[in-house]
This record gives structure tokens, sequence and C-alpha cells, in this order.
């Protein structure tokens, strides 16, 4: 998070310049980054020295390292401005607001196959959904355990480590141990095997990823799923499930209809997706809904009378705006099921043809393919820490700033223990990124294999102290 610092005022100058056309008599043309002037300005002025900065920003379209949507059409950009006022929260004074959010989860319930009346609300992301997730299996536990007679103050849960950095932050701020399970080789995600050995009495549940952000892989959420089936019939706990399916819950549906790993398993308690990644909508929304009322706790859910009626709520926040709610209804409308199923199959379609002809380099080994949700990975050829075979060339993060160069914004980082020797570069296909855009992105990756290949640098690396700004790990 951004902090107050001397550190900040040492990079910049303590003041701004206003464009010599933008400044009236009188005025001084300067004005104070960190500091609030004692008067204001035009809304031009503002505007210019605003847009002006953001220009360092890197091309969200050329963003290859989020999962996060970075287009959507002119009319749910045009929804979005006549909602930006409108407070997610205020139910009573925007009920057609809250009537949406409602349809959109009854839409999803549909469509991860709830087998009854099924309960869920909106987040701001997929993070606050994974911790409202979180709160109901640990309250869960507490009243089986106490019903039964037994402690209730060790709890912990079972996750690959590969998880989102938001079940680190969960279990930290509800005294919850993580119990997370190494990687290895030849082994980039939770196992069924792995999972079931890591559980206990004081297991909350075991969280399953439809899609890990580290290559783009699905967990075996239905092998998982068995394995604790077995685990309770040979006598041991009867452990839920939750799956993060952050990214593989708006893909899944629609690309792997037959891939049991939703609310099908009546292991699966809670299941969280973004609407805002795969669910084609500006950040930040995100979703989470549980199989049924029993899933989620009554004294977990608030009720607000100051609002001008009696309002539930279950968040981690209050006010928020009610837009990207209203998108995703509006995308759900625009799309149907026919419509997604395109628009994800065109994505999975880029980035299996990408992934594939990656591959081909000589600089380059895949580590995953793009058949899990529209991403993968990939490393330097024959070597594991990111370098080449002979550990003497360019690694992946040289590669992530020679790529930076043209504009393409490319994540390289290590696996998590026990597979930190594996450093890969990532692509994120999205909605947008077209296969033209992929050969572009392609055409300058070859030039860089060319020269590696015949041993000579790439390109000049920028030395750090002069890259340019707005570019960051």
């Amino acid at each position: 998070m951004p902090l107050h610092g001397k550190a900040v005022w040492d990079r910049l100058e303590e003041t701004v310049g206003i464009r010599p056309q933008f400044v009236g008599p009188g005025e001084s043309g300067e004005v104070s980054r960190f500091k609030l002037a004692e008067t204001g300005m035009t809304t031009e002025q503002a505007y210019q020295i605003v847009h002006d900065e953001l220009m360092l920003d890197g091309n969200a379209r050329l963003n290859l390292a989020t999962f996060v949507t970075t287009w959507m059409e002119p009319q749910a950009d045009r929804l979005m401005a006549e909602c930006a006022a409108k407070n997610m929260v205020d139910k009573d004074e925007y009920p057609q607001t809250a009537e949406l959010e409602l349809r959109c989860v009854n839409i999803l319930a549909d469509l991860w196959n709830a087998p009854g009346q099924a309960v869920g609300c909106s987040t701001t992301g997929s993070s606050e959904a994974c911790m409202l997730a979180g709160m109901a299996l640990t309250r869960q536990w507490r009243v089986r355990r106490r019903s039964a007679g037994r402690p209730a103050d060790r709890p912990n849960l079972v996750m690959g480590v590969n998880v989102q950095v938001c079940w680190e932050k969960f279990c930290r701020y509800w005294d919850v141990e993580p119990r997370l399970v190494p990687l290895a080789p030849g082994r980039t995600h939770l196992t069924a095997d792995q999972a079931v050995r890591h559980c206990d009495d004081n297991t909350i549940g075991v969280v399953a990823i439809l899609g890990s952000t580290f290559d783009g892989t699905y967990e075996p959420v239905g092998d998982i799923a068995a394995a604790l089936d077995h685990l309770t019939a040979s006598g041991g706990p009867d452990i839920p499930m939750h799956v993060d399916a952050a990214s593989g819950g708006f893909i899944a549906p629609f690309l792997d209809p037959d891939l049991v790993w939703d609310f099908r398993l009546p292991r699966v308690q809670s299941i969280n997706a973004s609407g805002h990644k795969y669910g084609l909508v500006y950040p930040g929304v995100g979703w989470v809904l549980w199989r049924d009322s029993h899933a989620l706790p009554d004294d977990l859910v608030f009720h607000v009378d100051y609002l001008g009626g009696s309002m539930p709520t279950f968040s981690l926040n209050f006010s928020r705006p009610g837009a990207q709610v209203v998108a995703q209804y509006y995308t759900f409308l625009r799309l149907g099921r026919d419509g997604f199923r395109q628009v994800q199959q065109a994505s999975r379609d880029t980035a299996r043809w990408l992934a594939d002809q990656i591959g081909e380099l000589d600089a380059f080994d895949l580590v995953s393919d793009g058949s899990g949700i529209p991403a993968f990975a990939f490393r330097m050829a024959g070597g594991m820490a990111g370098l080449a075979a002979d550990s003497a060339g360019p690694s992946v993060f040289d590669v992530s700033d020679l790529l930076r160069m043209r504009g393409w914004l490319v994540p390289a980082y290590r696996f998590p223990a026990d597979l930190t020797d594996l450093a890969v570069l990532r692509v994120v296909v999205r909605n947008g990124f077209s296969r033209d855009l992929a050969g572009l992105f392609l055409a300058d990756l070859q030039k860089i294999n060319e020269r590696l290949t015949a041993g000579r640098p790439a390109l000049p690396i920028i030395p750090p102290d002069t890259r340019g700004a707005g570019f960051h790990h």
C-alpha cells in the first residue's frame, strides 16, 4: 500500500507545472504534488495534469499479466457511468439495482448447478468473496465442534501453496492455521492425495482452485471431493470444500460442461468467481454463492434498519458502487450462454495457438498450454531457475524486460514452495486480445528467440535507473 515517506519527495519535484496554454493571468503555473493547495484550479487544468501523468501507465490492452477485464462495449460504459453514483448498499433507495444483483445470483446458481435455493451476493472482487466463504466455513466448523463438546480453538484450512494471497490473508486475519500443501516437480497444484494427507479433525475445509494463477491449470475438484468422501466413509472427519473459481467459474460452464466441479458435488459448499475477470466486467465485482441457506450461518448476516428499510447485508465493507453489478447483468443479457461460449472459446483458442507457437521456439519450454483457463506459462528451454540451459544466458526476467520495451507487460516469477527453482513467464488471454494482437506479440518474442539461440543479446537491457516510469514489477 502507498505510505507517506521522504523517499517519494526525493524522487520528484515538490511542484508540478501546468501547461502554459492552461495558465490564466496572474496564476503561478505550478501546484504542489504532496500538499493541498490553498486555491483550486479550472476543470481543464486539473484534467490535463492528471491525464498527462497517467500516460506513464502501461497500455491496459497490452497487459498480459492481468486477469482483469480491460475492454467493454460502449453501451456497458454508458450504463456504468449512469450508475456510478448509486451505492450498492442502499437497497431501499435503489431497489432495481438490488433486483439486478438478485438476478445475477440466480443466473450464477443455475450456471453452477445449485441443487435448490442457493444464496449469495456480490462483492468487490474474489478476495472479499473468499474471505466471506472462509468465515462461513470457520463458523460452521465451530458450531459442529461445540455441539459435539469438543474444542474449537485451533481451526486449519487446507489448500495448495499456489492459492491467491487473499487466502493467506484470511487465515492471518481470522487466526486460522493455513495448511499450505507444497508443490513438486511435475505437480504445480493441489492433488487429491496431498489434500487428504493434510486434513484432520480441525480442518474447516479444503480450497480447490479452478484456474491457478500460476499456470492456468484446473485443480482436480472432483478427485479431491471423492478422496474426502472416502476419508469420511473410513471414519475420518467430514470436511466441506470451497471452490475458488475466480477465473474458471466463467470458463468451465461454457467450455468444459462435462467437468464436474461445482454444486453437483455435494461436498462443495460454496463457490466464488470474479465478475471482473472472465465475467467480462471492469473491476471490481466478485460473486460468492453457497449451495443453500444451511451453508451460510444466519448469525453472519446483519440487518441494517437506518437506510429506509430492514436490509440484510453480509460483506467486509459497506458502501460500494452499483455500476459493476449493473454491468454484470448487462453482460449476461447481452451474451447469453451462446455468446459467453463464443467469447471464451475465442480466448482459449488464441491461448492454445499462442502456446503452441511459443512451444516451437528453441529458447522456451511450455509449462502449461492454456487448456484450463485461457492462460499459460513458459520457461527458458532446458532450465529450471529461469535461466537458459547453460545458466549463462538471459533469464525469464530479462525476457520480461525486453518485451516491456515493446509495450508488452508479461510477468516473470518463481513458483512457490517447494518449486521455487521453476521461474516462468505467464500470458493471460482475455476478451479483446485478438489473434492479430497475439501474432504481433509472437513476432516480438520470435525476434528475442532468434537472438538468444544465436548466442547474441536479444536487445540492450535497460539499466534499472533509466527504465520508463510507471512500469512496476
